[in-house]
């Protein structure tokens, strides 16, 4: 592809401040340490983080994809990061949702804890997919045997009902292991977890819901939105000493832009229309 051609459709970049970039859901700090590592032996930030305006003029960004990035240069001391921005009308831009699969942890005892919360209650099912605006299937649980579960509540305002899935979350995510998934059933888990407990599956929410929550600062509990973009920008390689440098955020963004046309130029830029599978990550 001609230089000219790679500049018209190269994602936009830019440098924000890291004040201004929100996160939507439970920051995991587990995570952060080894991005911290990997980022003071490589000194770059290698695949920017994304976000989208919150569009409520407050100037801030929704972060989608790249929190535990952004929270490792806070644990840096930097104040700023290129940042890939999107916005919620873009074509390539697609929101779903994980599940947490649960092992090690005794499904009885599971259900039991979550039962105790307040305003939640449990009815026998046969859905797979919770409705985030009914009474019942604020979730779902697929216990190990197979056996499914609705999770109701009489609450019906949104703030409400997320405050109720982070109870929810926050039942097992200290006591069992758990990983994110895109199963919806617990049939091909069993042959990899051994000792499943059991699925929590979420709802769908709506892009338009998270900007709202997120400009409310209610947020969502953590690993349980999964956002696609496309196309996306990876292998930046950006140096943490520019991100570092005591100029106006204006000359910065100016910089950056030189950055990315050296790049282009260099032929150090490739786009792939095609999905793509990276082994070097």
């Amino acid at each position: 592809m001609e230089q000219a051609q790679l500049e018209a459709i190269t994602p936009q970049l830019e440098i924000i401040p890291l004040a201004s970039l929100i996160e939507h859901e439970r920051h995991d700090e587990q995570r952060t340490p080894p991005l911290v590592s990997r980022m003071q032996a490589t000194g770059v930030l290698r695949n920017p983080p994304i976000a989208t305006p919150l569009g409520d003029s407050s100037q801030r960004y929704m972060i989608l994809d790249g929190a535990n990035r952004l929270a490792a240069l806070r644990k840096l001391d930097y104040s700023e990061a290129v940042v890939q921005v999107v916005y919620p009308e873009d074509q390539g831009l697609r929101l779903y949702n994980w599940n947490h699969v649960l092992w090690d942890y005794d499904e009885a005892q599971l259900l039991s804890r979550i039962e105790q919360l307040e305003k939640i209650y449990l009815l026998a099912s046969n859905s797979l997919l919770p409705d985030l605006g009914a009474s019942c299937d604020l979730a779902i649980i697929q216990g190990a045997s197979g056996n499914l579960f609705s999770i109701c509540t009489e609450a019906t305002s949104l703030n409400r009902r997320v405050e109720l899935l982070n109870a929810i979350v926050d039942v097992y995510k200290d006591r069992a292991k758990l990983d994110r998934t895109n199963e919806w059933s617990v049939v091909r888990l069993k042959a990899i977890f051994p000792n499943l407990c059991g699925l929590v599956i979420f709802p769908h929410f709506k892009i338009g819901q998270l900007l709202e929550l997120t400009s409310r600062g209610c947020l969502l509990p953590t690993g349980i939105t999964r956002f696609v973009i496309s196309p996306r920008v990876l292998h930046l390689n950006y140096p943490l000493d520019h991100l570092a440098a005591k100029l106006p955020i204006e000359e910065k963004n100016e910089a950056l832009q030189r950055f990315i046309q050296e790049r282009i130029a260099a032929k150090g830029v490739r786009y792939y229309g095609e999905a793509t599978f990276l082994f070097d990550e």
